[in-house]
């Protein structure tokens, strides 16, 4: 079907999109979102207001799981009252066939069905649902190709996630992605810094790079050489008009001393990296065919200080892997007060079907993950809140994302190093960029006032 008779079929109609999961799925979203904008459909904040609401599932964490069936139970009051209501899931979770069977014979009032892969086909497959008033489950397998020249619809106009490759060959055994998301596919580098060059015109000042793994990053230009994550970088750090470069996230088995050296070089990479360790024991790391250990890792941070003596680092830890021992928690605690992290994203362990985890015997109980989990909490909000007291009286630069939610008249944005920033301003500093004096270091983000 051509894009002018989707228009025909999809104009004037009102969307609204509900986001689970990974800056990845984020991604999906507003490139979603620019298809149907694409196309004359305008956005709302709820599904009630709306005529067409897009789950965008994630299957990472178990939480997230809960969420989404949660949410879905709430769209069935929308579509009794309106019948012409069309509810559309898509992402991670669909690429199992468990969950599509489920959501079929459950959620019977799900008018359409897609995957990670044909994310390019969703206006076409809405437009068969209005058209031929049919119901819709078409998701693809992995394929090679990666469809170039997607719109999107930014959630903020100052800055931009772009994809630089998909799917992730590690095989982590307590991760789904590698069967959700395929296998890693790059981008050719020349697509991405014409996207990211195009980005820099229409006023994009701060990009993300994102993939499951960047610095496996492989790609290959117009001549044949091959390109590596730190060539990437040195490629957007002579675009103008961008100012800021970041990536997520990075695996620790391949970060590299020439990325690490362009850290030094690069006058636009942020001086943050988010490095996942998810456990500090050996025994542990190994179980999940993690490729590295804690030596390793410790080393790669030795090598990012010296560099960088200035780098804010956070992390991911998983608490009651399977096997997991007292011993091998206190190993993680002493990992995490050797490492000092800025913060970090602490997750429960939970089963994800279809992983080489799932079927280790020795689960850890409930009560033991919960209470281990509480301490390793503790530990790590303490290093925070004694890292970011230590930024009171510090000028920093920060890239304004505009008003916070809770107060208009404070202001919200990020330091190089990811800080969060509030601070007395005006929405007219949406955007820009401006010089911030600290006057209090908290646990989750800093205060400040605009500097003189």
């Amino acid at each position: 079907m051509n894009k002018d008779k989707e228009m025909g079929l999809l104009d004037g109609k009102k969307y609204n999109i509900i986001t689970f999961g990974c800056q990845m799925n984020e991604h999906d979203s507003e490139t979603i979102a620019g298809m149907l904008q694409e196309r004359g459909c305008a956005e709302v904040p709820t599904p009630a207001e709306s005529d067409i609401t897009i789950i965008n599932t994630c299957s990472i964490r178990e939480n997230a799981d809960k969420r989404f069936f949660g949410t879905l139970g709430q769209l069935k009051k929308i579509k009794e009252r309106n019948p012409g209501y069309v509810a559309c899931v898509c992402g991670c979770m669909m690429q199992q066939q468990h969950i599509i069977d489920t959501v079929k014979s459950k959620y019977p009032w799900v008018d359409i069905i897609f995957g990670t892969h044909n994310i390019h086909r969703f206006p076409e497959l809405l437009s068969k649902v209005y058209g031929e008033k049919m119901k819709i489950a078409e998701v693809f397998e992995d394929s090679a190709d990666i469809v170039e020249g997607l719109p999107a619809k930014r959630l903020y106009p100052h800055k931009s996630f772009v994809n630089i490759m998909y799917g992730c060959n590690n095989f982590c055994t307590y991760c789904i992605v590698p069967y959700t998301r395929g296998r890693e596919k790059s981008r050719h580098p020349e697509d991405i810094l014409d996207e990211i060059a195009g980005l820099a015109a229409d006023g994009v000042k701060e990009v993300t790079l994102l993939g499951q793994n960047v610095n496996s990053y492989r790609g290959i230009d117009g001549t044949g050489r091959q390109w590596d994550f730190a060539d990437l970088i040195y490629g957007i750090d002579d675009i103008s008009g961008i100012q800021r470069i970041r990536f997520m996230t990075s695996h620790p088995k391949d970060l590299s001393d020439k990325l690490i050296q362009a850290y030094v070089d690069c006058d636009k990479l942020c001086n943050y990296i988010h490095l996942p360790v998810q456990s500090g024991s050996d025994d542990v790391l190994m179980r999940m065919n993690r490729k590295y250990n804690r030596t390793r890792y410790l080393e790669l941070v030795g090598k990012l200080r010296r560099a960088v003596p200035d780098i804010t680092i956070s992390t991911d830890i998983i608490v009651g892997f399977p096997g997991e021992t007292e011993k091998d928690f206190q190993d993680t605690l002493d990992l995490v007060r050797k490492v000092g992290y800025d913060s970090a994203f602490t997750f429960l362990y939970s089963i994800r079907q279809g992983t080489p985890a799932a079927g280790y015997e020795d689960q850890v109980p409930e009560d033991v993950k919960h209470e281990r989990f509480d301490r390793l909490v503790d530990l790590i909000n303490a290093g925070s809140a004694k890292k970011n007291a230590a930024y009171k009286g510090r000028i920093e630069k920060v890239l304004v994302d505009g008003p916070s939610k809770k107060d208009p008249k404070t202001m919200t944005g990020r330091t190089e190093g990811f800080k969060l920033v509030d601070f007395p301003g005006s929405p007219e500093l949406t955007g820009t960029m401006v010089d911030v004096e600290i006057t209090e270091g908290k646990t989750f983000s800093l205060k400040g006032r605009l500097a003189r």
